[in-house]
């Protein structure tokens, strides 16, 4: 009887935003046989270009790149749909005898490709509304301390800001008669069995990575930032309440051309949430035992380790 094949790795390259993720990936890519499947929850979307540093088209014609551009922003795109594209794109790679390097960091996606997704009960049309009559006399602070009380693991992992990802909690917390948190560590990880090597990257200094963030917005809006969403803004089948529109500056830019607040006010309240989002992607990624924690400074000294373990794969 012959053995069977041996599973080729899956390699996951992660860490804060702004912390240039996608540098070392392409630095990788142009090395090593990998292709970069995209683990961001706003680069599914067509046009959202600028904002997401989405990589050029013209680079993504000469490095593979997946799940990318490839929702319309008025559609809605979920945990659950990332799992099944992103482990199709995974065996198709696997297929071509190359290394799927999924690289982003949306923690939702990455969570639930690695520790699975939870049977959770169906939204309920009803109890949302509900929330939201109760969000709307007392505020999502509220609903999110009572959500500290029900279930103290998913609270820490939400922003108090976050209304969608409070509301489905304290859904799943009333359909269910369970907490979210206890659902979701009775999963399995659809990776399982496949040779995983996982990595976080961060500069050693918070003030070094927001300085990098604040740098990154400021040549977003030098990009034309503002013009993008201004024409985001003029579709007809597009609202604030989209989760496209959502997303980190998208957001904030929107408030201003609703006429909000001022072009400064959106620009601090942009940067600042970009660094809230990169505070609780750290915290989530110090609670992962299995990442191994990059040195900004050993780029070289990655790509030529990684490279050497794909040959002993025969890739």
């Amino acid at each position: 009887m012959s053995a069977p094949a041996q599973r080729l790795p899956v390699l996951v390259l992660t860490g804060p935003t702004g912390a240039g993720k996608t540098d070392w990936a392409l630095q990788l890519a142009q090395t090593a046989p990998v292709e970069i499947v995209s683990v961001d929850s706003a680069l599914v979307y067509r046009g959202l270009d600028i904002g997401t540093a989405k990589p050029a088209r013209a680079l993504r014609e000469r490095i593979p790149h997946h799940l990318i551009d490839i929702c319309d922003p008025a559609e809605s795109y979920s945990a659950g749909r990332f799992v099944v594209d992103a482990l199709r794109s995974i065996h198709e790679i696997h297929a071509r005898r190359r290394a799927p390097l999924l690289v982003g960091g949306t923690m939702l996606y990455l969570r639930a490709l690695l520790h699975g997704l939870a049977p959770l009960p169906q939204a309920s049309p009803e109890l949302r509304a509900e929330l939201d009559a109760r969000a709307a006399r007392h505020g999502w602070g509220a609903l999110h301390a009572e959500l500290a009380r029900l279930d103290p693991q998913a609270a820490a992992r939400i922003a108090p800001g976050d209304s969608q990802r409070i509301q489905r909690a304290l859904e799943v917390c009333y359909s269910a008669g369970r907490p979210i948190s206890e659902l979701q560590r009775a999963t399995v990880s659809p990776l399982k069995g496949w040779p995983l090597r996982y990595w976080s990257l961060a500069p050693h200094q918070r003030g070094e990575l927001h300085e990098r963030l604040a740098q990154r917005f400021a040549a977003m809006m030098a990009a034309g930032f503002l013009e993008e969403v201004r024409a985001l803004r003029r579709r007809t089948d597009l609202s604030a309440r989209h989760p496209s529109m959502r997303a980190v500056g998208y957001r904030q830019l929107w408030a201003h051309l609703a006429g909000e607040y001022d072009l400064t006010e959106a620009v601090r309240r942009s940067v600042a949430a970009t660094r809230q989002l990169a505070k609780r992607q750290l915290t989530w990624l110090r609670g992962e035992p299995q990442t191994q924690w990059l040195d900004p400074q050993g780029q070289l000294s990655w790509i030529r380790d990684i490279s050497r373990e794909l040959g002993t794969f025969g890739l």
